[in-house]
């Protein structure tokens, strides 16, 4: 079964490092919550708003050893008005036999107020 995983960050400012330090910590804890190895993973979309154009932020991932050949898609997320700012989202899309329920979602920085329930909190932290 494919599932995907839903990860969300924030960066302080529109600067390559940062983007790419927060995106890998991101992606890191989407890998290590859901046990999650690179030959299960089917493509990667990565989002990022607007006001972010410093870097692709696939460029975290594929800086890790085994995610090679792992499809992974950068693109612009939808412009809307109140929208939380300098964000990064990942959408994994991953072959696991994990419900649903079962999936750890990742949301860190910022990015918290997206979906605070289900958010990292201490009792989940990897």
């Amino acid at each position: 079964m494919i599932r995907g995983i839903r990860g969300a960050t924030t960066v302080e400012s529109n600067n390559a490092e940062d983007i790419l330090v927060k995106t890998e910590a991101l992606f890191r804890k989407m890998v290590t919550a859901n046990g999650v190895e690179a030959e299960d993973v089917a493509s990667v979309y990565v989002s990022m708003t607007n006001d972010l154009d410093a870097v692709f932020p696939a460029k975290a991932l594929r800086r890790l050893d085994g995610w090679t050949y792992v499809p992974i898609m950068c693109m612009a997320e939808a412009t809307v008005a109140g929208a939380l700012e300098k964000c990064i989202r990942v959408m994994m899309h991953v072959n696991t036999n994990a419900s649903q329920k079962e999936v750890e979602h990742i949301y860190l920085e910022g990015a918290v107020v997206l979906r605070p329930d289900l958010s990292l909190t201490d009792s989940k932290k990897v």
